[in-house]
This record gives C-alpha cells, structure tokens and sequence, in this order.
C-alpha cells in the first residue's frame, strides 16, 4: 500500500540546510560536513520512508553534501607539496548560496508582512497556508519540525530503520485517521503531546497518522505549537474548529 503525498511548503534543500544551521547554533561560515550531511540525510530519508514527493534538488543536494563531508575526511597534504594548488573550500561556496538564500527569504518574509497587513483593509477571506501562524506558542512550527518530531517518535518506538514491512489487508484512511485525530483532539481540555497521537507502533499506521496531521494543518484544523528549540510539538484544535 502507498501513501504518495506532495507538500508544496517544500522550499527546496537551502531551506532544509537553514533550518538545521538554525536548529544546531552551527556557524554559517564554519559548516561542520560530518554533521549537516548526517542531519540532512536523515531528513531526507525520513522524507522518503513517508514517500513524500521529494524533488531532485534534494538529492543533488545531498550527492554535493556527501562529496564535501568524504573531502573533509581526507589528509591534508597541502603543505608537502610546493607546488600544491590551493582549491577553494566547497563549504565557502555553500556559505554564499545560504546566506544570498537567507537575504532573499527574509525579504519574501517581509513582503508578506506588508501583504497580510494590506489584506487587513479588505473584507477578503486569508489565502490558504500549509501552515498557519496562528498558533500561541513563541515558534512558528515549519515542515522540517515536523519531519524532525517524526524521527524522534521514530526512534523512541525503535523504528527509524524499520523491519520490512508485513503485508496487511486491513486498509489505512488517511481521511478516517483524521477524523479520529479531530474528535481526539475536540475531546481533551489541554493541548496533546504529538507523541501521544501516534497509538500504534506499525510503520503504516505511522506514516498515514502524520500524513493525517499534515493534511489537517493544511485545512487550517489544527495549532501545531512548539515552545522552544527542541521542545515537545503540542496539537490543540483550532482554525475552522473555533
């Protein structure tokens, strides 16, 4: 059985890198390779377990990330040669991109500000968003925080590199798991901890359960708050819901 789902909040592999820069306090001019290639693969394997629709451009980026961390682990003959050619370090060319990315983002950010604050003067409904900011918590929850809460409800249930998979015959809804969540979530008084939405430890059940959260967080459904870096995501009804 397969899930195929395209998540158009997907900014693209530069957006993933920020976000985990951001995440580690990593210096942008000093990217440990080892690290962002291993947090970004895991990323990009998490995408690929839930068969998001992962663009090329991820992949690409991954192949380049690889080439810099296995480059990083070589010895440094440099100064055994006389006539050795310094080469630039990739990760320069990789600080570049990432900070004209973040110039550009933060200006799109801006941009829309001033649109939400135009949109104010009209009596006109809010253009749909994957993800609102309409949540109480100081953080806005992006797609990779998601996908970050997923590895982590993963590998507490012993499943980031799940078994192979038993054939079921039992069908998996992704419109009835949602409906199970909204009528969970409308039922408590205090908002659920993600982990707690997940009741069973079979990869399907798994992947349809977030692919369920995702899809409400698009009907603008469910708040998604997190209260800080690397604190516990928590789901309350919301949007249509009040």
């Amino acid at each position: 059985m397969e899930y195929k789902v395209k998540i158009d909040s997907f900014e693209g592999p530069l957006d993933l890198l920020l976000h985990l820069i951001q995440q580690l306090e990593i210096d942008i001019y000093d990217i440990p390779a080892a690290e962002i290639t291993n947090q970004y693969l895991a990323y990009v394997n998490t995408m690929q377990q839930l068969e998001l629709d992962v663009a090329s451009e991820y992949l690409v980026m991954a192949a380049t990330l690889i080439a810099m961390k296995s480059r990083s682990l070589l010895p440094d003959h440099s100064s055994e040669e006389d006539d050795y050619i310094e080469e630039e370090d990739p990760r320069d060319e990789l600080a570049r991109r990432l900070i004209e990315y973040k110039k550009y983002k933060e200006a799109a950010g801006r941009l829309h500000e001033l649109e939400e604050e135009r949109t104010k003067l009209y009596s006109r409904p809010p253009a749909d968003q994957l993800f609102s900011s309409n949540a109480e918590g100081p953080l806005n929850v992006s797609i990779f925080d998601m996908l970050g809460a997923f590895q982590k409800m993963t590998r507490r249930k012993k499943l980031a590199v799940p078994p192979k998979a038993t054939v079921r015959r039992e069908e998996l809804s992704v419109e009835k798991r949602m409906n199970v969540l909204k009528e969970k979530l409308a039922a408590s008084k205090e908002p659920i901890r993600f982990d707690d939405l997940f009741d069973s430890s079979e990869r399907n059940e798994l992947v349809v359960s977030f692919l369920a959260i995702l899809e409400l967080m698009k009907q603008n459904e469910i708040i998604v708050s997190q209260k800080g870096n690397f604190a516990d995501l928590y789901v309350t009804v919301g949007g249509n819901e009040t």
